[in-house]
């Protein structure tokens, strides 16, 4: 009997395991996970669940009868030391040996984490990337604390604004010049910005961390790179992920920006296929990873049919979110290359901007604007492009443009 085995319990590893027997595979399916809970969402942690708006059990992406049902063995504590291709074997840490027929790599990606050089050592210096960091941050999430954010791109503002909700001294620095300034245009940028300023979050761009400062091991104080100083209880860093490719690497997989995959999913290894973040995929003629629950989901899931002898092709089709306050930020497409930026004017304080290259509508940022999202997003993926002057007309009817 054939035995498929899949490493990493993350989103994609989820939505595979589960594609592989919605498929009718009848063969043993081995989902091994490192930490010690089964698959789960993990863009809730910096939001609704570090919040405490929402529990482990509805962080959980399936009951763990379903696997029992399907006959989806899932290996917790299971890390994976070593993969050997030739003899299409995995061993784990513990040194015990599974051979596979097909093997998926769902590994995912690792926070960035600051060097013991300027005190990325020192103890209540966090990152937000799993349970584990969520639940070891939460507790000092307090009111009156002071936390120092590194880093403003997603991650980073999430927790800001998760912190200011619970009533503590929030400063952020970005060391670009503008917050989100890699993923988003400077009139997104802007909104955001005044949106956490109205809440309390000192923003400071283009001002670096020089170094953290502790007593005892445990950081108190921070030196940034305009000349100043902050006394501060914890620090979280929101500097960026690297994909997982460590084990595909010491195996002789192809690496480039991730684990190099083709239009199947498949890596150069032709029994090996990878997904998720861990992955880069041809976009438009460019090699990208894309680092969202979207794209684990539908490349788990295509890596799935493809282990089944099947040979679809993925068409990633871009989406995003980000929860900050009571702003729901929903983004289509990708926008890098725009040289134009639409806005357009919602209800209240609501709006969209609408990315343009040569002429080419390419991404949409939606503000609290869901119909909005959903038209941007169709308007993209059928390749329309409405001229920039009408999408910026508040009398233009926005679901009539996918007609025209």
């Amino acid at each position: 009997m054939s035995h498929f085995v899949v490493i990493g319990g993350g989103q994609a590893g989820a939505s595979l395991v589960a594609k592989l027997r919605a498929e009718g595979f009848d063969g043993d399916v081995t989902l091994l996970c490192a930490e010690p809970v089964g698959p789960y969402q993990r863009p809730p942690l910096s939001k609704a669940y570090l919040l405490g708006d929402m529990g482990i059990e509805r962080l959980m992406l399936r009951a763990d009868s379903y696997y029992a049902e399907n006959r989806i063995s899932v290996r917790l504590e299971s890390p994976v030391a070593a993969i050997d291709p030739a003899s299409h074997e995995v061993r784990l840490a513990s040194g015990e040996v599974l051979h596979y027929d097909k093997l998926a790599l769902t590994t995912g990606s690792d926070p960035r984490r600051l060097p013991a050089s300027v005190g990325g050592d020192l103890s209540n210096v966090f990152t937000v990337r799993d349970l584990r960091d969520a639940d070891a941050m939460a507790p000092h999430f307090v009111d009156g604390n002071r936390v120092l954010i590194i880093g403003g791109g997603y991650i980073g503002l999430e927790a800001a604004a998760v912190a200011a909700k619970k009533g503590l001294k929030v400063t952020l620095v970005e060391m670009a010049d503008r917050i989100l300034q890699r993923v988003a245009c400077p009139q997104t940028s802007d909104y955001v910005r005044a949106l956490h300023q109205s809440h309390g979050v000192d923003i400071r761009e283009g001002v670096g961390l020089k170094r953290l400062t502790g007593t005892d091991g445990k950081v108190t104080g921070a030196e940034l790179t305009d000349g100043t100083t902050q006394e501060i209880d914890f620090a979280i860093v929101g500097v960026g992920i690297a994909p997982a490719t460590g084990l595909a690497e010491a195996a002789g997989l192809r690496i480039e920006n991730g684990i190099w995959t083709n239009e199947q999913a498949q890596t150069s290894d032709p029994d090996i296929f990878a997904a998720g973040d861990c992955a880069s995929l041809t976009f438009k003629g460019n090699r990208i990873r894309l680092e969202s629950v979207g794209n684990a989901i539908d490349m788990g899931e295509l890596a799935a049919v493809n282990m089944l002898g099947k040979t679809e092709s993925y068409a990633a089709k871009p989406w995003f979110w980000s929860d900050q306050y009571d702003l729901k930020l929903q983004i289509a497409g990708l926008n890098a290359g725009y040289d134009q930026v639409v806005v357009r004017a919602g209800d209240g304080a609501s709006q969209s901007h609408w990315y343009y290259a040569d002429g080419q509508l390419i991404a949409v940022d939606a503000m609290n604007e869901p119909r909005t999202y959903m038209v941007g997003k169709r308007l993209i993926e059928m390749g329309k492009s409405p001229a920039p002057e009408v999408v910026s007309d508040p009398a233009t009817d926005l679901k009539a443009l996918l007609k025209a």
